[in-house]
């Protein structure tokens, strides 16, 4: 790119006081107003008014909240995003980041819960106006809806956090429990979420957190279809197995390779594996080698025999084994005596009649789609938690998923091939579009930049959110 003007040329000056840096935002909440956000939380929040009226207006302050992380604010100060120039023609009761501040800080534990019903209220209506989770007719994921659940840690440097702690990962910082839900042709919305000490174990509270996500996600219109619950090893527990078991959910979970497991797949015959290759070649970091190979069996199994006989559970448990490669071996000509293999389990309760043993290895597989979503939050709202209050972190978890699950609806709204677009670009090519005002006939007219190539993009949003646009909008 080159510049185009002589450097002795160019100046600036702050003095443009009709520029909206973020046009896109007008249309995005504009969907969040018509699917209840304001009101759902000025109904459902009842945070105490203090002297300085902190508690006062959930339903703008949320908003807020919400606007400036859909526009990039990933810290408390960055809320600061939508108050310059003419963004406050556009949008009414904006505020200030320290008045945000300290509104959550004035958040107890059952309020984070009113915001967590909120949330899901919110997603509901969401679900009524845009295509949350639709679910293919064919293909390995015909008629399911796939439900993740992981947590993460977010990392955090003030020592006066409250219940920040290390991890598993050796990380100081909070323990951020998410269940996501997805079909194999859209990206995953946040169903359920939870803050938790540092280091707090995976598994910790994490059944009742599902429960109730899954409760969730029956309320989404139009959601009727097979749910499968996918984890890693972490929730491979009679638990999680009975959440799953009481929403008719069926259970996709890594298991342990402890000794019952390890004697299992010993027993399995040679000639019961199937090859399997990769579309991908997928990166082996333990021995350095690229895996474009792997081989798949099954033999039915009952889980949590520790248990009393109501929490066990019959099922198949599918192993893949992939060749055990020794990089230092190979790089010096050297070769293995016999062929060694190194073996991933996991257990399912998903019919062999629905999925074939390869089948149900590449659905598991797809569990790895909730990291995505973890380092998209951390990458944006979740990057700097912005109180030492545990409880006003909390409640921003909530805001930074409702904001994550108004940019998959927006999304889904425009369709095409923004529909799976992840928040960056959304962002980037919709969101943080500048435009100037103008006033006419008592109407504000946003001037949006010619020749850009996200107009018609624009067009299908705006026409969702606020009507069908002037005739000459995209000329």
């Amino acid at each position: 790119m080159l510049f185009n003007h002589a450097r002795s040329a160019v100046s600036y000056t702050f003095d443009e006081p009709n520029l909206v840096s973020a046009a896109g935002l007008a249309p995005v909440m504009a969907l969040a107003q018509d699917a209840g956000l304001a009101d759902l939380a000025e109904e459902k929040i009842s945070v105490r008014n203090t002297g300085a009226d902190k508690g006062a207006n959930a339903g703008a302050k949320i908003s807020s909240l919400v606007a400036g992380m859909v526009a990039g604010a990933d810290s408390i100060d960055d809320m600061d995003l939508l108050r310059h120039g003419g963004m406050g023609s556009v949008f009414d009761r904006v505020y200030a980041p320290s008045t945000l501040g300290s509104h959550l800080r004035e958040y107890t534990h059952g309020h984070v819960k009113q915001l967590g019903s909120v949330s899901s209220g919110f997603l509901v209506g969401l679900g009524g106006r845009a295509p949350l989770l639709p679910v293919p007719a064919a293909g390995d994921g015909a008629g399911t809806v796939f439900v993740d659940i992981d947590d993460t840690v977010i990392e955090v440097f003030s020592a006066k956090k409250q219940g920040a702690g290390y991890g598993y990962n050796s990380t100081r910082g909070l323990n951020g429990l998410l269940v996501t839900a997805c079909t194999s042709e859209s990206s995953p919305v946040i169903i359920g979420q939870q803050l938790r000490k540092g280091a707090a174990h995976s598994a910790r509270g994490a059944d009742k957190v599902l429960a109730d996500a899954l409760g969730a996600l029956k309320k989404i219109p139009g959601q009727d279809a097979a749910v499968v619950v996918r984890a890693d090893s972490a929730y491979y527990n009679s638990k999680i197995a009975g959440a799953a078991a009481r929403a008719g959910a069926a259970l996709s979970v890594t298991v342990r390779l402890d000794q019952r497991i390890k004697k299992t797949i010993a027993e399995i015959d040679d000639e019961a594996w199937e090859r399997i290759e990769y579309n991908n070649a997928i990166f082996d970091e333990t021995t350095g080698t690229w895996v474009s190979e792997a081989e798949v069996a099954e033999v039915p199994f009952t889980a949590f025999t520790s248990k009393s006989e109501d929490q066990q559970v019959t099922g198949r448990l599918i192993v893949r084994r992939v060749p055990e490669k020794n990089a230092a071996k190979l790089a010096a000509g050297q070769d293995t005596i016999f062929d060694t293999y190194r073996h991933h389990g996991f257990f399912t309760t998903i019919s062999d009649q629905t999925l074939d043993t390869a089948a149900a290895d590449r659905v598991h597989r797809g569990h790895a789609v909730i990291e995505q979503v973890n380092a998209e939050l951390k990458a944006g709202p979740l990057a700097h938690m912005p109180s030492g209050k545990f409880q006003a972190n909390a409640a921003w978890l909530v805001a930074a998923v409702i904001a994550h699950n108004l940019i998959r609806a927006t999304a889904a709204v425009i369709g095409g091939t923004m529909a799976r677009a992840r928040a960056l670009t959304l962002r980037s090519r919709i969101i943080s579009t500048p435009a100037r005002i103008a006033h006419r006939a008592r109407r504000l007219i946003l001037h949006l930049p010619t020749g850009w190539k996200w107009a018609k993009a624009f067009d299908k949003l705006w026409a969702a959110a606020l009507g069908p646009p002037p005739a000459a909008a995209s000329t």
